[in-house]
């Protein structure tokens, strides 16, 4: 595969390789630990990466000649992910939206959890930014890395961020759940059938081994990363 290629050409050269893998090698888990026996992956796209980080674990164990580290992105969000289209994040287009609609929808409830209340591990871009640059800083840190921020999270927690920061900016008051629920600025839609089986119902990045590495960043919640996200997108 070209990913192999490309591994092969960094270790012959010396040259530094920090890719993008993916929290979906894990898929059906509920522990999201970078070791192989939660990895469970529950599309083509999960077991793509999960192939190509098998791979990468077997040239660290046969020694490198230069950094190689694979990180497991989480639900990533932040500015300039305008071009993914429909895989932008949740808040890009819950953001949208509510600016046409007037509000924010969400599956109902699904796989043990209520409407709105399936969670993930959402991870604010410019932290994704630091922790990646601190790894240049660091070349001697190698392997497998969950870049999350160790705390999951609903969607609900995302649409309300999304609901009140456009409250805020008409200077108007937060709201609670309830009260954006009663006032309809938060609907709730039936899970869809082509995605039963194929959903992760719950992520949390475990950040043990990138804290063993020595990277002790903070992380945004989501009600801090997506106001400053939004106001990006209106500025």
């Amino acid at each position: 595969s070209l990913s192999c290629g490309l591994l092969k050409a960094c270790l012959q050269s010396g040259t530094r390789l920090l890719y993008a893998s993916s929290a979906a090698t894990y898929g059906g888990s509920d522990t999201f630990r970078e070791t192989p026996e939660f990895e469970r992956p529950l599309n083509v796209y999960g077991y793509s990466k999960f192939l190509f980080d098998q791979v990468v674990r077997r040239r660290i164990a046969d020694g490198l000649t230069a950094q190689v580290a694979g990180f497991r992105y989480f639900n990533v969000y932040g500015p300039h992910e305008q071009h993914k289209g429909r895989m932008a994040s949740v808040a890009f287009h819950q953001h949208h939206q509510f600016l046409t609609e007037g509000k924010v929808k969400l599956f109902g409830a699904y796989g043990g959890y209520e409407a709105g209340e399936q969670m993930r591990d959402f991870v604010f871009v410019d932290d994704v930014v630091a922790v990646n640059l601190w790894f240049f800083d660091h070349p001697q840190a190698c392997g497998l890395f969950n870049l999350g921020s160790g705390r999951a999270q609903p969607f609900n927690d995302v649409a309300l961020a999304v609901v009140n920061t456009h409250r805020q900016a008409q200077g108007q008051s937060a709201l609670g759940l309830k009260e954006a629920v009663q006032a309809g600025l938060i609907e709730y839609i039936d899970f869809p059938a082509a995605l039963k089986g194929k959903y992760q119902c719950y992520t949390q990045a475990n950040l043990d081994a990138l804290r063993r590495a020595g990277c002790n960043h903070t992380f945004a919640d989501v009600a801090t990363g997506v106001r400053r996200y939004l106001q990006t997108l209106s500025a």
